[in-house]
C-alpha cells in the first residue's frame, strides 16, 4: 500500500460515516434522564466506621442490585446487594449491604489502597458532567480497604494512577459485609449550577467465588461499548461546593548515596545527599478547572521500575508513569500516537499544571523546567536513547471538544526548547462515536526539529531544521459476539515528537481483522470462548516490507477463574535488507486454585532475528508467576522471566530476570515492604562481533516502611542498593541509599 492510498483510505473512513450519524447516548436501568433517582440532601454529619447507625441511613435513597452481567448476561444475580445513597454540601455518601450466604469464604486482605482488586469488592462511577465520557471510579473491598482510578473514555476500564482523597470503611457480618463511603467534592470535578444537577452513577459488585461473578444495579448491554452511556441517572446536589477548593502538599524529602568509586575493590564513599523541602499547591478556580504548581517538586517514586528484558530489543522500552504531579489531569493527553510521554521529563526543577472542563470543552495543559534532556532517536529498523547534559523547557498544550453525545474532536501542541535544541509537534484528533458498537479514532500530526549541530552529527540526524508527518486511523465494531477493525498508520521519516513516546518512524503500517465471542452462564466448561484472526503490513515509505504476517488467537476463561490464551503469527519480516520467517506461537495461562493464590505461567516459541549480528535466530521466553495471599495481611509476589536465543552455530545467549515482592500490612495504613530484582545474562562471546563481555549480573534490593494515611500524607522510610558482577567478578555492591519522604496534605 503507497502513502497515496494509505491517506486515501483513512479520508474515505472518515468521510463514508458522516457526523450527522452519531446517535444521542442513551441510558438503561430505571433511572433515565427524563427521570432520574432523587439523591436526597442531609445536613447532619456522617461516621465513616462501617456501621450504619447515622440518622443520615434511615433517610437515604436505597436500591438494589437486579442483575449479574457476568458470566451470565443479565439474569438474576447469585447473592443479594442494597446501595444506599445520600449527599450534603460537601460529601457524597455512598454505602453498601453485600450479603453473602457463606461470609468465611468472603474473598478479603489487609493491604495497600490500590492493591485490592483481586479480592471481593464493591464499586461506583462517577459521571459528574453527565456527558458519557469521563467517569470516577471508586473501589471498596470487605475491610474497607480503597482503590480508584480514571475512565478516560467512558468504556467502563480506568487507570489506577489516578488517585484521590476520600474515606472508607467496612466489616465482615455475619450476613456478608457492609462498607461505608464519604467522597468530598473538593476530590472531584463537576458541573457549575446553582440548582439541582444530574450525574450518572454505575455501582457494581464482584463477587469471587469459582468464577468471578459481577452484579450491578442496572443491566449491561454487550452490543454498547460505552458503558457511561448505560448507568443510572441521579438528581440532587443543589448547592454542591468543593468549598475553597485549595490543596497545598508540602514535602520533606531526602537521600543519601554511597558507591564504591573504584569498582569492585574500592571503599564506599559519599557520592550524593540532598534534603530539601518541596511544595505542590492545586488550586480549583472553578469546581472543574484545576491550577497546580510545584515548587522544588518532589518527583520521587518509592517502587523501582520493574526490570524489562533488554537483550536483543530493536526499539526503546516503554516504563508507566508514576509520579503524582504528572498523573493529575492526564487523562487529557492520551492519544493514538503518544505526543505526550512525560518520563522523559528526568530532573524537574518547577513545574505547572492546569487542567479541567468547562461545558463541553476540556483542556490541559503545562510546562515544567527539566535540567537534563532525554531524547529517543527514532527510525524504521531501531531506536537508541541518548541525553543532552543541558536543560530544557518543556510544555504541552490540549483542547478537546464534545461532538454530539458521545464523540470528540480536538487538538495538541507540545515544545521543547533548550539551547540549540528545539522540538515543536502539533496536531487534530478525534473520536467519533456513530452506533453503539461503531468508534472512528483518528490524529494527524506533524513535527518541526532542530538538534545541536554536535549531537546532530554523532547521532546521523540532519543538521538543519527538518519536518515531518505522522497520521493514524482505525475504525472498530464491537459488539457482543462479534468484532471486526481496519486500520491505517503512517510515520514519516523526519518525525519527532520528542515529549512523546515514538521509537519507530519511517513506516507505514495496515492492519485489519475479526474475532467472534462465545459466552454461557456459571457452570459449564467455559464462560467466555473468543477466537479470530487478523492481518498486520508494515513497509517502509520507500515501499521495502517490514513485516507481513497474519495471526489468530483463541481465549478461553472458566471455572477456578481460569484463563487459557493463545496467539499465533505466520509470516516475514525485514532487518537490514534481509528477509527472516515470523512463525511465532504465544500461550498464557492463570488460574485461581484457592481464593489466596494466583498461579500463571506466559511462554512463546518460534522465529527471531539475531539484531546484534543479523542472522535468524530461534527464541525461547517462561515467565511464572506466583501470586500468594497469606493470613489477610501478607502480600507475596513471585516472578521469573527466562529467555534463550539460538541460531545455527548454538546458543547466543540465556537471560534471566528473578523478582519477588512481600509486604506485611500492619493496619490500613502502615506497611513493611521488600522487593528483590536480579538479572543474570550469558553470552555467547564467540558468535557475537561486538566483543562484549561473556557474562553480566545485577542484583537490586529495597526495603520500604510505609505510613499512609491518603495518597499526599505519607510517610516513607526506604533503603535501597544495587550489586553488579560479569564472567570475572563476583556479584558485588556498587551503590547503597538511604532515603526518607514526608508529605502532609492540606485541604481548604
Amino acid at each position: 500500500m503507497n502513502a497515496c492510498a494509505g491517506r486515501v483510505l483513512a479520508l474515505l473512513l472518515v468521510a463514508s460515516l458522516p457526523l450527522a450519524g452519531i446517535p444521542d447516548a442513551h441510558a438503561l436501568g430505571t433511572g433515565s434522564e427524563e427521570s432520574p433517582h432523587e439523591i436526597p440532601e442531609v445536613t447532619s454529619d456522617v461516621r465513616i466506621d462501617g456501621v450504619l447507625d447515622d440518622t443520615v441511613w434511615r433517610d437515604a435513597l436505597i436500591l438494589e442490585f437486579g442483575y449479574e452481567t457476568n458470566p451470565g448476561e443479565n439474569i438474576e444475580p447469585k447473592v443479594r446487594t442494597e446501595v444506599l445513597l445520600a449527599s450534603s454540601r460537601t460529601h457524597l455518601y455512598v454505602a453498601f449491604r453485600a450479603y453473602d450466604p457463606d461470609p468465611s469464604a468472603i474473598c478479603a486482605n489487609i493491604t495497600d489502597r490500590d492493591n485490592m482488586f483481586d479480592d471481593d469488592r464493591l464499586s461506583f462511577t462517577l459521571d459528574t458532567f453527565n456527558d458519557q465520557r469521563r467517569g470516577y471510579m471508586f473501589f471498596v473491598n470487605p475491610f474497607g480497604i480503597q482503590g480508584d482510578a480514571l475512565d478516560s473514555y467512558g468504556m467502563g476500564g480506568g487507570d489506577p494512577a489516578w488517585d484521590t482523597i476520600w474515606d472508607s470503611e467496612g466489616r465482615i457480618t455475619d450476613e456478608g459485609y457492609v462498607v461505608e463511603v464519604a467522597v468530598p467534592f473538593s476530590s472531584l470535578r463537576f458541573q457549575r449550577s446553582d440548582g439541582k444537577q444530574v450525574w450518572g452513577i454505575g455501582f457494581g459488585r464482584k463477587y469471587s467465588r469459582d468464577f468471578d461473578y459481577r452484579m450491578s444495579h442496572m443491566p449491561r448491554d454487550r452490543d454498547e461499548t460505552c458503558y457511561l452511556c448505560q448507568i443510572a441517572k441521579f438528581e440532587g446536589f443543589a448547592g454542591a461546593t468543593p468549598g475553597r477548593n485549595i490543596e497545598l502538599d508540602p514535602t520533606l524529602s531526602g537521600f543519601a548515596t554511597q558507591e564504591r568509586e573504584e569498582f569492585p575493590s574500592g571503599s564506599f564513599e559519599n557520592a550524593d545527599s540532598q534534603f530539601e523541602p518541596g511544595l505542590t499547591a492545586r488550586w480549583g478556580i472553578t469546581p472543574n478547572l484545576v491550577i497546580s504548581g510545584a515548587a522544588n517538586p518532589d518527583f520521587s517514586q518509592v517502587e523501582a521500575d520493574a526490570f524489562q528484558l533488554e537483550a536483543n530489543t530493536q526499539f526503546a522500552l516503554f516504563y508507566e508513569e508514576k509520579r503524582p504531579f504528572f498523573l493529575e489531569g492526564m487523562e487529557h493527553f492520551q492519544m493514538q500516537l503518544n505526543p505526550v510521554y512525560t518520563r522523559t521529563v528526568a530532573e524537574p526543577s518547577w513545574g505547572l499544571k492546569m487542567t479541567g472542563k468547562e461545558g463541553s470543552n476540556a483542556l490541559g495543559a503545562f510546562v515544567v523546567r527539566d535540567e537534563i534532556t532525554n531524547l529517543i532517536v527514532p527510525g524504521s529498523q531501531g531506536s537508541w536513547s541518548a541525553s543532552l547534559d543541558q536543560p530544557v523547557t518543556d510544555a504541552a498544550v490540549r483542547y478537546r471538544m464534545d461532538v454530539a453525545s458521545a464523540s470528540t474532536a480536538g487538538f495538541v501542541v507540545t515544545a521543547r526548547d533548550g539551547d540549540g535544541y528545539r522540538n515543536l509537534v502539533g496536531g487534530v484528533d478525534g473520536n467519533l462515536r456513530f452506533t453503539p458498537s461503531d468508534r472512528l479514532q483518528f490524529q494527524v500530526l506533524g513535527s518541526r526539529t532542530d538538534y545541536p549541530d554536535d549531537f546532530a552529527t554523532d547521532a546521523g540526524q540532519p543538521e538543519d531544521e527538518f519536518d515531518g508527518m505522522a497520521y493514524d486511523a482505525e475504525y472498530n465494531h464491537d459488539s457482543a459476539t462479534f468484532d471486526w477493525w481496519l486500520a491505517y498508520r503512517e510515520i514519516g521519516d523526519g518525525f519527532r515528537a520528542d515529549m512523546g513516546f515514538r521509537p519507530r518512524t519511517d513506516f507505514r503500517q495496515a492492519r485489519t481483522g475479526w474475532s467472534h465471542a462465545w459466552r454461557t452462564e456459571a457452570g459449564h466448561w467455559y464462560t467466555n470462548l473468543n477466537s479470530g484472526f487478523g492481518y498486520v503490513h508494515n513497509e517502509e515509505l520507500d515501499g521495502d516490507m517490514l513485516e507481513s504476517f497474519f495471526d489468530c488467537w483463541l481465549n478461553y476463561a472458566g471455572p477456578l477463574r481460569s484463563e487459557v490464551n493463545v496467539y499465533g503469527v505466520i509470516g516475514r519480516n525485514m532487518f537490514d535488507g534481509v528477509e527472516y520467517d515470523e512463525n511465532r506461537v504465544w500461550v498464557g495461562t492463570a488460574l485461581w486454585p484457592g481464593s489466596s493464590t494466583r498461579l500463571s505461567l506466559d511462554s512463546s516459541f518460534g522465529d527471531a532475528v539475531d539484531y546484534a549480528n543479523g542472522r535468524a535466530a530461534t527464541k525461547l521466553n517462561l515467565e511464572p508467576v506466583v501470586f500468594l495471599k497469606l493470613a489477610r495481611r501478607l502480600d507475596v509476589a513471585m516472578a521469573h522471566e527466562y529467555e534463550r536465543l539460538d541460531v545455527d552455530e548454538g546458543r547466543l545467549y540465556t537471560a534471566n530476570i528473578s523478582y519477588v515482592r512481600a509486604a506485611y500490612q500492619f493496619t490500613r495504613r502502615t506497611f513493611l515492604r521488600a522487593i528483590l530484582q536480579y538479572e543474570d545474562y550469558v553470552f555467547n562471546t564467540d558468535l557475537y562481533s561486538d566483543g562484549r563481555d561473556p557474562r553480566f549480573r545485577h542484583f537490586a534490593s529495597q526495603v520500604l516502611f510505609s505510613y499512609k494515611l491518603n495518597p499526599q500524607t505519607v510517610l516513607y522510610l526506604g533503603y535501597s542498593d544495587s550489586h553488579e558482577g560479569d564472567a570475572e567478578i563476583d556479584l558485588t555492591q556498587r551503590d547503597r541509599t538511604f532515603f526518607a519522604k514526608i508529605g502532609y496534605a492540606w485541604v481548604l
